[in-house]
C-alpha cells in the first residue's frame, strides 16, 4: 500500500496548535481527511496534503489565513513584510496581502506578485524615484505628507494656502513640472448649478458627485426613469434621455408589425447571418445524419422544411418557404405578392 505523502500522518501528529485526533471516512481529492483538535478547544477537518504542507496551524482562532492558503505572515519580500491577508483577490484569484514597507508606508500586494519577485516595495524602489517633499511649497500648495502610489505615479497630500483651506492629493509629476500650483488648477471642469434645468427629455434633480474627473447629475426622464449623467454629456447634448429614446429609435428601425420585424426579414433574405456556416439562412447540416436540413422562422415560430441529401435541395426548400416572407412584405408595402421582392430590393437600395 502506497503512502499518501512524504510524512506518515496519524493520531497524535501535531502541526502548530493542531493535534490529529482521528481519521474520518471522508476524502478530498483522494486524500484522507483527519479530525484535528486545536489547543483552544476547537476542531477542524484537514486532509493529509494540508497537514503535510503545514499551511494550516490552528482552527482559525488565531490565524487569518484560510485552509489551503499559503501563510505569508511575517515573511519578507524585498522591502516588504507581510502583515495579514485581506478579503480581496487579485486578477488571477491570488490573495491580496497588507504589507509594511521599510520606508514606513503600507501597501497591498497579491501573493503571486510577492512570491514571483514582481513586488518588492510600496513603490519607493520604482520609477520615478520618490522625493522627500514633506513641508515643501509649490505655488500655493504646501506638501503635508506622502499619499501613496497610484497607477504608476507618486501622490502627495497637500494643503492650499490661497485661503480656501482645501486639502487634496496631487501627483508628484504635476508638482515637479509646475502643472499644478494651486487647488484651482484642478477645477477647470467646474461644477455648475444644473438642478431644475432641462436637457431634452431629462430634468436635473440633484448633484450626484464627482467620478473620474467629471461631475455627475441625477436626472429624471420624461418616461419616468432615472439615471445619472455627466455634466459634459448633458451640456453637449450627447445624452438626451435615460435610454428610452434610443430604444424607441431601435424599435422604429426594426419596423415591428405584430412582433415581427420587417427590417430583419429583409436583411435575412439579403445576406446570411454571421453565425451561419452553410452560406444560406435557415440551411444547416445535421451532424448525426449527414443530411442538409432547411427551416424558417416567422412570427416567433420555427417551421421545419425537411432534410435533403444535397445542399441545393435544402436551399430550394428554404426558398420555397420564404414565400411566406414575400406575402408578408407584400401586405406591409401594400403591393401584390409578385411585386413584393422588387419593391423590397428598391427599398434596400435607398
Amino acid at each position: 500500500m502506497k503512502s499518501e505523502g512524504k510524512e506518515q500522518i496519524g493520531a497524535g501528529y501535531r502541526v502548530g496548535k493542531l493535534t490529529v485526533a482521528e481519521k474520518t471516512d471522508l476524502r478530498r481529492q483522494r486524500y484522507t481527511v483527519w479530525r484535528c483538535k486545536c489547543d483552544c478547544g476547537g476542531e477542524i477537518l484537514l486532509d493529509t496534503r494540508a497537514l503535510q504542507r503545514r499551511t494550516v496551524r490552528d482552527c482559525g482562532c488565531g490565524s487569518k489565513v484560510r485552509p489551503g492558503q499559503k501563510d505569508l505572515t511575517g515573511r519578507r519580500f524585498g522591502k516588504l513584510v507581510c502583515v495579514e491577508p485581506t478579503e480581496e483577490r487579485g486578477p488571477g484569484g491570488g490573495v491580496v496581502w497588507r504589507c509594511k514597507c521599510d520606508c514606513g508606508n503600507e501597501c497591498l500586494a497579491v501573493s503571486t506578485q510577492l512570491t514571483g519577485g514582481y513586488k518588492k516595495s510600496c513603490g519607493c524602489l520604482g520609477h520615478p524615484p520618490l522625493k522627500d517633499w514633506a513641508g515643501k511649497r509649490f505655488g500655493t500648495l504646501e506638501v503635508l505628507s506622502y499619499a501613496g502610489k497610484r497607477d504608476g505615479s507618486h501622490y502627495w497630500h497637500c494643503r492650499c494656502l490661497c485661503g480656501c483651506g482645501r486639502e487634496l492629493d496631487v501627483a508628484q509629476s504635476a508638482l515637479q513640472s509646475g502643472h499644478t500650483k494651486g487647488c484651482k488648477a484642478l477645477d477647470r471642469n467646474a461644477v455648475d448649478d444644473l438642478v431644475g434645468r432641462r436637457f431634452a427629455s431629462l430634468t436635473v434633480t440633484a448633484y450626484a458627485g464627482r467620478r473620474d474627473g467629471q461631475h455627475y447629475w441625477r436626472c429624471r426622464c420624461d418616461c419616468g426613469g432615472e439615471t445619472e449623467v455627466s455634466q459634459a454629456n448633458l451640456q453637449s447634448g450627447h445624452t438626451k434621455s435615460c435610454g428610452c429614446l434610443r430604444r424607441e429609435s431601435y424599435r422604429d428601425n426594426l419596423k415591428l408589425v405584430d412582433g415581427t420585424s420587417v427590417t430583419m426579414i429583409e436583411n435575412r433574405m439579403k445576406a446570411p447571418i454571421k453565425s451561419n456556416t452553410s452560406g444560406y439562412n435557415g440551411v444547416y447540416r445535421n451532424r448525426k445524419s449527414g443530411q442538409w436540413a432547411a427551416q424558417i422562422t416567422f412570427k416567433g415560430k420555427t417551421y421545419y422544411l425537411g432534410s435533403f441529401p444535397s445542399l441545393q435541395e435544402a436551399v430550394k426548400a428554404r426558398k420555397k418557404g420564404e414565400e411566406m416572407y414575400d406575402e408578408f412584405l407584400a401586405w406591409y408595402y401594400g403591393l401584390a405578392p409578385a411585386q413584393a421582392a422588387p419593391a423590397r430590393d428598391r427599398n434596400e437600395s435607398k
